[in-house]
C-alpha cells in the first residue's frame, strides 16, 4: 500500500486582512484570477485579485472586494439590518468562473448569484434562490416545519457549477438540488433532486445523504456528496446516475447502514472519517476534508469499492492520529484544526483551516 504523509514543503499560510483577519472561514475557492474566501464567522466574503507575484504575496493582505458589508470592518449578521441583496448570514460554499459568483448564504436559507463578477465592496447580488425575494430568510420560505419545495432551501451549505448547470447541497432538507442552467430569476425551481423521491419529501434514509454538506463534480463527470453526519462520502461514477441510483461507492463506511465516527473506533484509521465536510477532485484522485480528525485524506485514483484505504495524508503524522494541530496548542505550517473546505486548482490545494482561522495553499504532491 502506498501511504504518504505531509511535510512542510512550499506551504503558504494566509490570514486575510491584518486589521480584520479571518474568523472561522468555511469556504475557499480559487479560479486562477481570484481567491474567494467565505469569512463565515464574520458574515462576509473576501475576494483577492491575482497579483503578478502570486497570491497571496504575504501572510496578511487586505481584500480587493468585500461582500456582505460596505467595507472590511463590518462583521454583523446581515450587516445589522434586515436581509437584503447585499447582506450575508453565515456564508459557506462558494463557486466562481471569474464571470459569475455563487454563494451559499446558509443561515439566510438562500443561495445568491452575481451574474457579473463583483467589482466593488458591498455589491448586491443579482439573483436569490430559495426565497421569493431578498428580504425573506425563513427555512423553506415559511418556517422550520414547512414542507420543502422545488424552489425552497433549508441551510444550503454547498454549491457547485460547471459553468452551465448548478448543484446545491440543500443540507437541512437532506437533498441536493440540480438546475439545468444557472438561474437568472429569483425563486427558480430546480429540475431534479438527489436524495429524495420528490421535492416535497424530507425522508431519513441511510441509502441517501443524511446531511449533505458539500457537492462536487469532477471534470470527467464523477459526483461526490459529502454526508457529514454519517461520516462518509457518497460517490457516483457519473453525475446523471445520481437522480435514479444509489451511490456507487462509499468512502468512510463499509455499507449504507454504517454511520459510526471512525467506524465506532476511538482512533481514526486510513479508511475512516469523522465529521467530514468537503471533497475536492484533485490533480489525481480525490481529497476529503476529514474535519473531525483535523486532517485531509486522499486517494491517488477514484476508489472503486467501499471503505477503500486512503493513500495520502495531510495534517497528521500518521493515520491513527486525529488531534487538533498534532497534539499541539499552537498551529504549525503542516498542522490542521478542523479543515472545512477544499479547492484544487492546477496541482495546488487550497484549504480553509477553519479552527486556525487561516487559508493554507500547498502543492498537491508535497506530501
Amino acid at each position: 500500500m502506498n501511504t504518504t504523509v505531509a511535510l512542510n514543503k512550499s506551504i503558504k499560510l494566509f490570514y486575510g486582512s491584518k486589521e480584520n483577519p479571518f474568523l472561522a472561514p468555511r469556504g475557499v475557492f480559487f479560479t486562477g484570477k481570484h481567491l474567494i474566501v467565505s469569512d463565515t464567522g464574520q458574515n462576509r466574503i473576501f475576494i483577492w485579485k491575482v497579483s503578478p507575484n502570486g497570491l497571496p504575496s504575504s501572510t496578511h493582505q487586505s481584500p480587493d472586494i468585500v461582500l456582505g458589508h460596505a467595507d472590511e470592518t463590518g462583521t454583523g449578521r446581515n450587516d445589522g439590518k434586515q436581509a437584503a441583496a447585499d447582506t450575508l448570514h453565515y456564508p459557506s460554499g462558494v463557486w466562481s468562473n471569474d464571470e459569475k459568483l455563487i454563494v451559499a448564504d446558509a443561515w439566510n436559507h438562500r443561495v445568491l448569484i452575481w451574474h457579473s463578477f463583483p467589482k466593488m465592496h458591498g455589491q448586491p447580488a443579482d439573483v436569490v434562490l430559495g426565497q421569493k425575494d431578498f428580504a425573506n430568510t425563513q427555512p423553506n420560505t415559511k418556517g422550520v416545519n414547512s414542507t420543502p419545495k422545488a424552489n425552497s432551501l433549508y441551510w444550503p451549505y454547498g454549491v457547485f457549477s460547471d459553468g452551465k448547470s448548478l448543484w446545491i447541497a440543500d443540507t437541512g432538507n437532506r437533498r441536493v438540488l440540480y438546475f439545468d442552467s444557472i438561474p437568472t430569476e429569483n425563486f427558480t425551481k430546480a429540475e431534479e433532486v438527489i436524495g429524495q423521491k420528490s421535492f416535497e419529501q424530507r425522508d431519513y434514509n441511510p441509502q441517501n445523504a443524511i446531511w449533505p454538506y458539500s457537492v462536487k463534480v469532477s471534470k470527467s463527470g464523477e459526483l461526490a456528496i459529502t454526508d457529514t453526519s454519517y461520516y462518509r462520502v457518497l460517490l457516483w461514477k457519473n453525475w446523471q446516475a445520481a437522480f435514479n441510483e444509489n451511490a456507487h461507492i462509499i468512502l468512510g463506511q463499509k455499507n449504507f447502514e454504517g454511520n459510526g465516527q471512525n467506524q465506532h473506533s476511538f482512533f481514526p484509521q486510513a479508511h475512516t472519517l469523522n465529521w467530514c465536510y468537503d471533497t475536492a477532485f484533485g490533480e489525481e484522485g480525490i481529497w476529503v476534508a476529514d474535519t473531525g480528525n483535523s486532517r485531509i485524506v486522499g486517494w491517488n485514483a477514484l476508489p472503486d469499492h467501499n471503505n477503500e484505504t486512503a493513500t495520502k495524508l495531510i495534517g497528521q503524522e500518521n493515520y491513527t492520529s486525529g488531534s487538533e494541530n498534532m497534539n499541539s496548542i499552537q498551529a504549525a505550517d503542516e498542522s490542521l484544526y478542523w479543515p472545512f473546505s477544499l479547492c484544487s486548482y492546477q496541482g495546488e490545494l487550497y484549504i480553509a483551516d477553519t479552527g486556525n482561522h487561516r487559508i493554507i495553499i500547498r502543492k498537491e504532491r508535497d506530501y
